[in-house]
């Protein structure tokens, strides 16, 4: 089961911390992804991150601003966003992908598991 928390209303130019915390299985066997969702626009990857935590990956609408990171010994997957843009609104998703080892997949086909979302609105 994943959780997703931390969203919120935020004007542009600020940030926000999401996490994403993980029970019932092996969080460290698991490649973690972030996904969002835009009213009317479909399901788009955002970052991943392996299972040992030493490669990341991002969308290019997000390099330089958005940072992943995990914890293992906690269970639990975070998105650091910075300098957050109007564009950047939408339901945040995390995502589990047990298949991979190092590589990050940013097809949302290839996350076995899902969490339920939290809402990130960036305001002008």
């Amino acid at each position: 089961q994943l959780q997703a928390s931390g969203g919120g209303l935020v004007q542009a130019g600020g940030s926000l911390r999401l996490s994403c915390a993980a029970s019932g299985r092996t969080f460290s066997s698991y490649v973690m992804g972030w996904f969002r969702q835009a009213p009317g626009k479909e399901r788009e990857f955002v970052s991943g991150i392996s299972r040992s935590g030493d490669r990341s990956y991002y969308a290019d609408s997000v390099k330089g601003r958005f940072t992943i990171s995990r914890d293992n010994a906690k269970n639990t997957l975070y998105l650091q966003m910075n300098n957050l843009k109007p564009h950047d609104t939408a339901v945040y998703y995390c995502a589990a992908d047990g298949q991979r080892y190092s590589v990050v997949s940013t097809y949302t086909a290839d996350y076995e598991y899902w969490g339920q979302g939290t809402q990130v609105t960036v305001s002008s």
